[in-house]
């Protein structure tokens, strides 16, 4: 149980960093392309990660290869997982980063969220199987979602078909987190996620946006914040967390970097919520809580 709450606690602060980096995603956008963001970004955030690797190492005693294993099966396993989980990770945010250019922010929100309706569906093609209070907080999370980010007519267009290839991209690279994380180390996994998706990323950003020293100095700081605390810190944090948390309660809980999305931009931006609004943030966090109730085992004839 104590595994379970630190897993939940590591991904609700995941959610809530990745919630806030929204603000900084906005502004970055107005001095460089989707490509050139994302790429700077997951770059920064896997050079950041190289010092915390070497520290983790040195507080645990460990005297051992950069890759965190001598013996060549763990290591195979430790770059298939993160070459992966960068490639999945490379093509939902930029997925995002174009839809959201397309689309309104609310319609985004819930599209990207979509994924806590994928991951427990794709979990049941393998094999897994899906508490009945989980799905009954599945429900109330897509209720909630609705309420806080639909608050125009539902139609859908371009952007929105981008989002929701951006929701689907995002759920696999949930399921691959949940299949190699217990195997390996997870820090070096998100590491070697980073550089991959910032060298995919920038193939495109070279080819088609041209990015230019100037323009990326003039977004330092979102695309710093961006880079140190939603990449290095928040995607290593989902990584750890989802050791200890069952794949569709993990996605809940990343869900509600929507709701603090909303929060964050009421506290910075000075926005304010609607009732409607309101409404969906307690159906939210009522979906987590009821997702993780405990279910009675069942009793052996």
């Amino acid at each position: 149980m104590k595994t379970q709450l630190k897993g939940s606690v590591l991904l609700l602060l995941t959610a809530l960093i990745w919630g806030s980096a929204f603000v900084a995603q906005s502004v970055g956008m107005d001095y460089v392309g989707p490509f050139t963001f994302n790429s700077v970004r997951c770059i920064i955030g896997g050079i950041v990660l190289l010092p915390c690797i070497a520290l983790l190492d040195k507080m645990n005693g460990r005297k051992i290869s950069v890759w965190g294993t001598n013996e060549n099966a763990a290591r195979k396993t430790l770059v298939t997982g993160g070459v992966l989980c960068g490639v999945l990770l490379a093509i939902a945010s930029s997925f995002q980063q174009m839809g959201i250019q397309y689309t309104t922010v609310g319609k985004s929100g819930f599209i990207t969220a979509m994924y806590i309706l994928i991951v427990p569906i794709l979990g049941l093609f393998a094999g897994k199987k899906v508490p009945l209070l989980t799905w009954g907080g599945v429900g109330l999370a897509v209720v909630g979602l609705y309420l806080l980010c639909m608050t125009d007519g539902f139609a859908l267009s371009a952007g929105d078909v981008l989002m929701m290839a951006c929701a689907f991209s995002f759920s696999f690279h949930i399921m691959v987190v949940d299949k190699y994380s217990p195997m390996v180390d997870g820090v070096r996994m998100s590491c070697i996620q980073f550089f991959v998706c910032g060298i995919l990323c920038g193939i495109p950003a070279l080819m088609f946006e041209s990015p230019q020293l100037a323009q990326i100095i003039a977004a330092a700081q979102p695309i710093l914040y961006a880079g140190v605390m939603s990449c290095g810190v928040a995607y290593t944090l989902q990584i750890i967390g989802q050791k200890y948390t069952q794949p569709t309660v993990a996605s809940l809980l990343m869900s509600l970097e929507s709701v603090f999305a909303v929060i964050c931009g009421a506290i910075i931006l000075h926005e304010t919520m609607n009732g409607r609004e309101i409404f969906g943030c307690v159906l939210m966090f009522a979906a987590i809580v009821f997702a993780q109730i405990p279910t009675k085992a069942k009793s052996k004839a």
